[in-house]
């Protein structure tokens, strides 16, 4: 079919429709990683899960590893969220429990077992390893453009540089505890009751990460 303007084949996908993909192949590499390992698990085995071929997916991502930055990125987008909406003036603890109780998706994931456990592979594989510090390095400036909105300075402030780098590190570093303590007696099959608590694991580190670098911010 010829369009009117003499284009042929498929139609473009919209933006929302490419972030979709992204996000089912992340959850599609995910899986096959945790599963299989890194090293057996191969760009075409992550294309047949979400029924694209190896040339499609690497429109996407530009290696195997890379394809799981929607579900690192993700967590970060939220944290972003909240120190932009976080009231000038009100004690973290209150605005994190308000956000809290809003039900933030914290890991960015499907499984929140599932994503623990690719981040224990960041500390094996290099290749994760680098996607999962990249994705920080590439959040520190949008931490940076929330804070600066907040406080009222411009973003390369020095004290907005430093307070996101510590927000940064905070952050990665609770996910990092979090995800990386008692890695043997859990797997990505957990109980039901057993992914709440764990939920409730990972916000009271997240707290407790988030409260030490926040000390002097008003």
């Amino acid at each position: 079919m010829t369009a009117a303007g003499g284009r042929t084949g498929r139609p473009p996908l919209t933006e929302a429709r490419r972030t979709e993909v992204r996000r089912e192949i992340a959850r599609a590499a995910v899986d096959l990683f945790v599963t299989h390992g890194v090293t057996s698990t191969t760009g075409e085995q992550i294309g047949r899960a979400v029924g694209l071929s190896a040339r499609t997916l690497w429109r996407y991502f530009p290696t195997k590893e890379s394809c799981v930055t929607p579900l690192f990125s993700e967590g970060i987008d939220t944290l972003t969220a909240f120190l932009r909406e976080w009231p000038s003036g009100e004690p973290l603890d209150r605005a994190l429990d308000a956000w809290l109780t809003t039900g933030p998706d914290l890991t960015g994931g499907p499984d929140e077992a599932t994503v623990r456990a690719l981040v224990r592979l960041t500390r094996t594989e290099p290749g994760l390893r680098a996607v999962w510090l990249q994705t920080y390095d590439e959040a520190e400036p949008a931490f940076a453009r929330a804070l600066a909105e907040r406080s009222g300075l411009p973003p390369d402030d020095l004290r907005v540089t430093i307070r996101a780098a510590m927000f940064n590190a905070a952050l990665r570093a609770a996910v990092e505890h979090y995800a990386w303590r008692d890695a043997a007696a859990r797997t990505p099959q957990v109980a039901r009751d057993e992914r709440a608590t764990a939920k409730r694991e990972l916000e009271a580190t997240l707290r407790q990460a988030l409260a030490t670098a926040a000390e002097g911010v008003r």
